[in-house]
């Protein structure tokens, strides 16, 4: 795709602040200057947003002020303004109840601060994992120039000899202490190699996940999504990227020309061959709805299906995120699913040029990282997108994440009403289940938890555990981190809290899992199912007052992106009146 150019010089939105000599204009402009900038710096030159969700509390993006300076370099260089504005940071690691019950808080903060604020673009710096969605969301809805930085991953982690991928060694040692297979004080020592440097999760988990989906989307430069948050690449990165935001402003390169439904499906394609977390699907659906392109569940189907997952990553394979970069990183993905049909070549991307453009001469370093088709981990590696009577509107799991025995399973459910009745019951030798169940989960969806929080990957019973099983099936209206694995069914809609199907399983019943067929269904009649549905009342407290009260009020479905319903749509970035 040929991107056709704004003319240049134009009138820049910024001169809306600070073009002119009213009194208006003044203001601005004098306040702008206690901070020391010269007077030529509003000569009509572009104004960036330096849009920046570092902070202490989340340790993904904790070293985002030094890629804020080094993108401000890049701004300067090309001869804008830049200007840094903070906002709400959701930190997965430490953020109660749940950092997606903030996502959508954290785009508005994104959206509002970008429109009422005098910028002309912005420069998104992220890192974890809803941060990188959010600031999409809110800059989508805009629709100013926008172009996003990602934090990078943090560095390998080594314990006894043995890679340690963040997150997914935390579910897999927790796992071993409970079986009786590692020790509580051996858990104590390999904490210490799991977070070693600045950056997100090593691991393909959702930090890594959506970085890729920026970069796949077109949304990032070419190679930003695994460059290590320690490695100079990186700063290399936020400098090229402040230089380039410049440039998007004098074309008038806009959110909305890069975010077309070729886009998204380009995407859903690539988060397939890398084995993305299913979080994306999430995120991608409503980062979908902000440009006002209509992506479903089945799109994500349809387009995943038949992609294979070759890079070769924890948690669906062995390496991490370093030997990925080193191997190439995703440009080398980009350039195989293009060669092999499954992406369209002409996409635009924030650097003016198509996907093809970017990655036509790129080399893959180690096919035992990013491997041969021939060689892939599965030959169908997208997200399964399931339905049946259990969930009507869908539900997700993540195949190359999964057992593939337990693909087509028939089980008995064992039924936890929320996650609080899970923890009481979990580690109770007298709880009647064996590896052959379904283990049900239910009231942790958006409206449930509240805010759909990473608990669908239930830890398996320690009985079950010790008989050396690893895995079972497990079904929930919650998400799972990007970085957990296991036959886990997610997402599926409409949430028990909402009095979908999933909130009438009882203990006994029987499921049937067929994810070739994408099949999900209680065996029961349809008249049991209608009469248990016609009875059931809502058991999860509607929320009296305060953010909680919104989320509730207006979250939607896992389905459309459980984005807020008076969000979906952009709105663009008109200039409101002064009050001066």
């Amino acid at each position: 795709m040929t991107f056709r150019k704004a003319q240049w010089p134009r009138r820049l939105r910024s001169a809306e602040w600070f073009g002119g000599t009213s009194r208006d204009h003044i203001y601005h402009r004098s306040w702008m200057k206690n901070q020391g900038l010269p007077a030529d710096l509003f000569d009509g030159r572009p104004v960036i947003g330096i849009c920046n969700t570092w902070s202490e509390m989340t340790p993904c993006n904790a070293h985002l002020r030094d890629l804020a300076d080094r993108v401000r370099h890049g701004i300067f260089e090309a001869g804008g303004l830049p200007l840094e504005f903070p906002v709400f940071s959701p930190g997965e690691s430490a953020l109660r109840p749940t950092a997606m019950m903030y996502r959508n808080l954290c785009a508005m903060d994104v959206e509002e601060a970008i429109r009422a604020n005098p910028m002309d673009g912005v420069v998104l710096l992220a890192g974890c994992d809803k941060t990188t969605p959010a600031l999409m969301m809110g800059a989508a809805s805009v629709d100013l120039p926008a172009i996003v930085v990602s934090g990078g991953p943090m560095l390998n982690g080594m314990f006894r000899g043995e890679r340690v991928g963040s997150g997914t060694h935390l579910w897999k040692f927790s796992e071993a202490v409970k079986a009786g297979e590692m020790t509580q004080q051996d858990f104590l020592e390999a904490e210490a190699s799991m977070s070693r440097s600045p950056g997100s999760c090593n691991t393909m988990g959702t930090a890594s996940t959506m970085a890729s989906m920026a970069e796949a989307l077109g949304m990032a430069l070419s190679g930003n999504a695994a460059i290590p948050a320690v490695d100079s690449r990186r700063r290399v990165m936020a400098h090229l990227t402040g230089r380039r935001i410049v440039d998007m402003v004098k074309d008038d390169l806009k959110p909305s020309d890069i975010l077309t439904r070729t886009a998204f499906e380009n995407a859903i394609r690539v988060n397939g061959a890398i084995g993305g977390s299913t979080n994306a699907v999430v995120h991608l659906l409503a980062i979908a709805g902000r440009v006002g392109i209509d992506l479903t569940l089945d799109d994500w189907d349809r387009c995943g299906r038949d992609v294979p997952t070759i890079v070769n990553l924890l948690p669906s394979g062995k390496y991490l995120m370093e030997e990925f970069f080193h191997a190439g990183g995703l440009p080398v993905v980009i350039r195989h699913l293009c060669e092999s049909g499954l992406m369209d070549r002409d996409a635009l991307t924030v650097s003016g040029s198509s996907v093809w453009e970017e990655v036509s001469e790129v080399c893959n370093w180690n096919e035992d990282v990013i491997l041969p088709v021939e060689k892939a981990l599965t030959r169908q590696g997208g997200i399964a997108v399931l339905r049946g009577n259990l969930a009507p509107s869908g539900a997700v799991l993540k195949p190359s994440a999964a057992t593939p025995e337990l693909l087509v399973h028939r089980g008995r459910a064992v039924v936890f009403e929320d996650i609080d009745d899970y923890k009481r019951k979990i580690n109770d030798d007298e709880l009647d289940i064996d590896e052959s169940c379904v283990m049900v989960l239910k009231n942790c969806g958006p409206k449930g938890y509240p805010g759909m929080a990473e608990v669908g990957n239930m830890g398996l019973p320690p009985k079950v555990l010790k008989k050396g099983i690893t895995d079972m099936v497990r079904i929930s209206d919650a998400r799972m981190s990007g970085t957990a694995y296991g036959t886990v069914v997610l997402h599926t809609t409409p949430e028990a809290a909402a009095g979908g199907p999933l909130a009438v399983v009882q203990d006994g019943d029987f499921i049937e899992l067929n994810v070739p067929q994408r099949y999900l269904h209680l065996d029961i009649s349809d008249a049991e199912l209608a009469a248990r549905l016609a009875s059931w009342s809502p058991t999860t407290p509607t929320p009296a007052n305060g953010y909680a009260s919104l989320f509730h009020s207006h979250v939607q479905g896992a389905d459309t992106g459980a984005d807020f319903d008076f969000l979906v749509g952009c709105r663009g970035a008109a200039v409101g009146k002064d009050s001066h």
